[in-house]
C-alpha cells in the first residue's frame, strides 16, 4: 500500500516578517474608514431623520452619488489654459483632474518656497548675529498679519494667475516657519554642541552636522502642519479668480447657491489634505530613519 506524498509547504519568514511591518498601516487605515463612515453614517441619520434640510446640508449619498453632476461645474478654465484647441472642451472628468491638479501645484510650490527661506532665514538668524538683530523683528512683526491682508498686494504684484495663489501661500507660511525654526534651533540638546566643540568641531561643522539633523523632526511636523494651512490660504486666493482652481468652485456654488457643490469640494479637499499628511508621515519615516514611530505617545501610561 503506497502512501500519498505530503506536500511540503515553504516557509517564507521574510513574508511575514513584511506582513508584520505592513500590519499597523492596514489597522490604521480601517480605524481611519472607521472614523469616516461613523461620521458620514450619523450624517445620514440625522437626514433620515428629518433633523437636518437637505438642501441645506444635503447628506453625502445626494452630493457624492452623481459625480459626473458635479463635476461639469469644474469646467471653469479657458481651453487655452489647459492646453485644449479652440473649439474643445474638457469632460466633467478631466475637469475635475485639471482643477485639483492646478491647485495642488499652488499649493505644493508656495509649500516648498516658503520651506526653503524659512529654513534658510532661520538658521541665518541663529549663525550670524547681524541677521538676527535686521530680519527677526520685521518677521515677528508680520508674522501675525492675516492672509487675507495680503491678497491686495498679491494682485498689484502679480495680477491675475498662479502667481499671486502661490505668493499668498508663500507669504501665510514663511513668516511663523522662520519663527517655528529658530525656536527648534534654540531647543537643541546643548549636550550635543559642547561634545562637537570638544572634540573640535567648527560653528560650520556644529550646524550642519549636529544643528540640521537634530531640528529636522520637528521642522516635518511643521511643515505637515502648514501644509493644511496652505490649502486654507489657496482657496482664498483662488477664489478671487486667478483663473481655475478648487477656490473657484466654491465661490462658484456660493452664488448659485448650491451646497451638494459645495460639500463635493469639500469632500475633495478633504481627501487631497489626508492623502498628503499620509504621503509626509511616510516620507518622514524614511528620512528620520533613526527617530522611533512611537516617539511621544503616552497612551500606554
Amino acid at each position: 500500500m503506497t502512501k500519498e506524498a505530503i506536500p511540503i509547504v515553504n516557509y517564507r519568514p521574510e513574508l511575514t516578517e513584511r506582513f508584520a511591518a505592513f500590519r499597523p498601516h492596514l489597522v490604521n487605515f480601517g480605524w481611519s474608514i472607521i472614523s469616516i463612515g461613523l461620521f458620514a453614517g450619523i450624517w445620514e441619520v440625522c437626514w433620515a431623520l428629518g433633523l437636518t434640510d437637505p438642501r441645506l446640508l444635503p447628506p453625502p449619498h445626494i452630493f457624492l452619488g452623481n459625480i459626473l453632476e458635479q463635476g461639469k461645474y469644474f469646467n471653469t478654465a479657458q481651453t487655452w489654459q489647459i492646453g485644449i484647441a479652440d473649439g474643445g472642451a474638457a469632460s466633467p472628468a478631466m475637469s475635475v483632474l485639471y482643477t485639483i491638479l492646478s491647485s495642488t501645484g499652488r499649493v505644493l510650490a508656495g509649500l516648498a518656497l516658503a520651506t526653503i527661506v524659512a529654513l534658510v532665514l532661520g538658521v541665518a538668524a541663529r549663525y550670524f548675529a547681524l541677521v538676527e538683530r535686521l530680519a527677526l523683528p520685521t518677521i515677528t512683526l508680520l508674522a501675525p498679519v492675516s492672509p487675507v491682508a495680503w491678497l491686495p498686494i498679491a494682485i498689484f504684484l502679480f495680477g491675475i494667475g498662479n502667481r499671486p495663489a502661490i505668493f499668498m501661500v508663500f507669504i501665510a507660511l514663511v513668516f511663523t516657519m522662520t519663527i517655528a525654526t529658530i525656536a527648534q534651533i534654540d531647543g537643541v540638546n546643548r549636550n550635543y554642541i559642547n561634545v562637537a566643540r570638544t572634540m573640535g568641531a567648527t560653528k560650520r561643522q556644529i550646524y550642519t552636522r549636529i544643528v540640521i539633523p537634530a531640528i529636522l523632526p520637528g521642522l516635518l511636523v511643521v511643515l505637515r502642519m502648514n501644509l493644511f494651512g496652505a490649502w486654507m490660504v489657496v482657496l482664498v486666493a483662488e477664489a478671487t479668480g486667478v483663473g481655475f482652481g478648487l477656490g473657484q468652485v466654491v465661490m462658484l456654488a456660493r452664488n448659485t447657491f448650491n451646497p451638494s457643490l459645495v460639500f463635493f469640494t469639500i469632500t475633495i479637499i478633504g481627501l487631497l489634505g489626508f492623502g498628503f499628511d499620509i504621503l509626509f508621515r511616510i516620507v518622514q519615516r524614511r528620512v528620520l530613519y533613526w527617530v522611533p514611530q512611537d516617539a511621544g505617545r503616552l497612551r500606554d501610561l
